[in-house]
């Protein structure tokens, strides 16, 4: 059963088609958009501050998103993947980003639309990433603009197969 649990008398709120897998714990301040997913063993603590999800955002195996006590919240917009083990932490991500696996996205980053974080990199505190970018590395940097075949083939594949993979949850 997922842990799905108020904190202060907030309780976290969900759009419509939502998944949740049975192992995903979602506290407090937390409210997502329509076709978000949460997958198993995913923690989104919004016990501390607020976080928000826009539409169709996919939370994968074992990652974590939670901010900071009075000072960092924590938005994701439209159309955002964050890959298997990665941790968001008090920043600002626009729509259509891809967050690779492992990868650790720290307190005042922000990450512009149309952007890959790569599986393993860093962002440090206060990384600003513009629009179109791929960041890479320990300390992330950037190592090329995106093409629109990475927009398509990356950031849109992966949103659109974790909203397929979800259905098969919910028959």
């Amino acid at each position: 059963m997922s842990f799905i649990i108020p904190v202060n008398g907030i309780e976290p709120a969900f759009g419509n088609n939502c998944f949740i897998a049975p192992n995903a714990t979602i506290v407090g301040d937390v409210e997502c958009g329509n076709d978000c997913s949460f997958w198993f063993n995913a923690v989104v603590r919004g016990d501390v501050n607020s976080i928000r999800l826009g539409n169709k955002v996919n939370i994968q195996d074992g990652a974590v998103i939670h901010c900071t006590y009075k000072k960092t919240k924590t938005i994701l917009g439209n159309n955002v993947s964050i890959g298997h083990n990665a941790i968001v932490h008090g920043c600002l991500v626009h729509d259509n980003v891809l967050i690779g696996m492992g990868a650790i996205v720290m307190d005042n980053c922000e990450i512009g639309s149309n952007s890959i974080i790569a599986a393993g990199a860093v962002l440090t505190e206060g990384t600003i990433v513009p629009s179109g970018c791929i960041y890479a590395g320990v300390p992330a940097k950037k190592v090329k603009d995106i093409s629109q075949e990475l927009i398509n083939g990356e950031i849109n594949r992966i949103a659109d197969n974790y909203l397929m993979y979800s259905s098969w949850f919910k028959k």
